[in-house]
């Protein structure tokens, strides 16, 4: 039997042992490299490792399962450099069904909490057919086919989860309508409230426990958390590029690829060089 590997992150020890106990039942050929405890811990363990198969608790210490899931996507080294294809991905979560509705609506695998052998069953299935049953048609290739079209399907659900997530408030309940698009932002500087106009604003940039304002020639610092933006900015006119970057699209001068595929832009009246996440390269697929 074709051995395959594992990375399980999971911050309650106890329930880290149980589920590596019901994965070495459900599938003796599963090899659990590592368990670790936190996301950061999560995304350097995958990084080393290179585990064909990550099963992601959704809740723990700083970094959430889903937040180390994008970090490794954007970490994980391009499809011409000597690397292991992009794990399967399975997000382990306590029962909502909120959460549960986003997981299959984006057709992302989960478990639920406590793990319960038949559901596990199901899901043990999935990734042997994912990572094993082509290579049997397949010998010449390695034993993980998962190629990096993978990263690009994970990204895609990943983008599904985030925008569910925007939707969705902490009880589970549709937000209210879109607030009226927001037309000046008030930014203290020194002893002054500045009224900055947005139709000048080029970048908000996420720094720290800032909001960096940037428009042609000044910067202004906001406390205002990017995310509380959004939902009042044109998503036609600014287009998000990096989990902590929103951009003026039209004020894009000039989309670059490095040499290991990665994008960054500069915008036409600024000198800035910024990078383009994996997680929203797709806007710039023409290239």
């Amino acid at each position: 039997m074709t051995v395959a590997t594992a990375l399980i992150a999971e911050d309650e020890p106890l329930l880290a042992m149980a589920l590596q106990a019901e994965l070495a039942r459900a599938w003796p050929a599963l090899q659990v490299l590592r368990t670790v405890g936190d996301g950061a811990s999560a995304v350097q363990a995958a990084l080393e490792l290179a585990p064909q198969v990550l099963f992601f608790d959704i809740r723990m210490p700083g970094l959430s399962g889903l937040d180390a899931a994008l970090e490794l996507a954007e970490l994980w080294p391009p499809a011409h450099a000597p690397h292991q294809p992009f794990p399967a991905l399975v997000f382990v979560t306590a029962y909502d069904q909120y959460a549960v509705q986003a997981f299959e609506a984006q057709a992302m695998d989960y478990l639920l909490k406590p793990v319960q052998a038949a559901r596990l069953q199901k899901t043990m299935s999935k990734l042997q057919q994912a990572l094993i049953e082509p290579a049997r048609t397949a010998p010449e290739t390695i034993a993980n086919p998962v190629t990096d079209a993978t990263l690009e399907a994970t990204l895609h659900q990943l983008r599904g989860l985030l925008e569910h997530n925007a939707r969705v408030t902490g009880n589970g309940m549709s937000t209210p309508p879109a607030l009226p698009r927001l037309q000046v932002l008030q930014a203290s500087v020194g002893q002054q409230i500045h009224m900055v106009a947005v139709s000048e604003v080029l970048v908000f940039e996420a720094a720290d426990k800032y909001l960096r304002v940037l428009t042609a020639d000044r910067e202004y610092l906001l406390r205002t958390p990017l995310k509380d933006l959004l939902t009042q900015l044109d998503p036609d006119e600014f287009w998000q590029i990096h989990r902590g970057t929103v951009v003026r699209a039209s004020a894009i001068a000039v989309v670059h690829r490095d040499d290991a595929g990665k994008l960054s832009l500069t915008l036409r009246e600024r000198h800035d060089k910024l990078p383009v996440s994996r997680l929203y390269a797709h806007r710039f697929k023409a290239m």
